[in-house]
């Protein structure tokens, strides 16, 4: 039987979704008929992109929250099932980072970027999974990066909570392919999100040097790793589970 690649009638809750590769993905999860539940620390973004979307016929419900905090992602989830009336697809999209030195990043800061990265990921998670086992049903999808993959200078911390990204990814698929739920990720290569402009903005020479580097010769739009997500998140990934696919214009093809 032949699976559809959109995301018609789905019901996805989706993080990080106020800019964005998280807005991305709201933008086409809407598009195709989806609901959606979006979730981001930024609440004056969520109205921004609830405004933009509403003319849809998709349900789109804004849940500001902190997802570092487990009360917050506990309570945030709940209502978003209530108010969608279910859920098929978590997807993680929500994450940070500021590069700098390993050694010269205070303990605070470590803190911050393995909670936003990591620790936002477990708690979504262990918030859905079980209605996801419930009904037997379910896709789990995490952005990590390709910085987890293959390391990064300068962002050795965010790395490591990538890393975990990935490994939670692969174990987590291990744990609920008996209850029919998938779990997969896609990791990003350099993608021109407000963080990446934001470095850009300081090192004007960075876009020359990644374009230079990248085979495709482009930074990725948020659209494109969003895509896959949105691949994974549809019935046409349905047989995939514990994947961990690249999106970087063939930039970390190996390794």
């Amino acid at each position: 039987m032949a699976h559809s690649p959109t995301l018609e009638g789905k019901k996805l809750l989706i993080t990080g979704a106020a800019s964005g590769m998280g807005r991305a993905l709201a933008d086409i999860a809407v598009a195709q008929g989806a609901d959606v539940a979006l979730f981001d620390i930024n609440a004056d973004g969520l109205d921004k992109a609830k405004q933009e979307l509403e003319g849809a016929d998709s349900k789109v419900v804004t849940i500001p929250a902190d997802l570092t905090q487990w009360a917050q992602v506990e309570s945030g989830v709940n209502h978003a099932l209530e108010e969608l009336g279910g859920i098929d697809a978590l997807c993680n999209v929500a994450g940070w980072d500021e590069p700098g030195r390993f050694w010269e990043q205070s303990l605070e800061f470590w803190e911050k970027i393995i909670n936003i990265n990591l620790w936002s990921n477990l708690y979504m998670t262990r918030a859905v999974v079980p209605k996801l086992i419930e009904q037997n049903s379910g896709t789990i999808v995490n952005v990590a990066s390709d910085a987890g993959r293959v390391g990064s200078k300068g962002e050795t911390v965010y790395a490591a909570s990538k890393g975990g990204v990935i490994a939670l990814t692969k174990s987590l698929a291990r744990e609920l392919a008996p209850y029919t739920v998938t779990v997969n990720a896609v990791c990003p290569g350099p993608t021109m999100t407000p963080l990446l402009q934001s470095e850009i903005d300081l090192t004007p020479k960075l876009i020359e040097k990644l374009v230079r580097a990248i085979p495709l010769r482009r930074v990725a739009e948020p659209a494109d790793p969003a895509a896959v997500v949105a691949f994974f998140a549809s019935d046409a990934a349905s047989y995939m589970t514990g994947q961990v696919v690249s999106v970087s214009g063939g930039l970390t093809m190996a390794g």
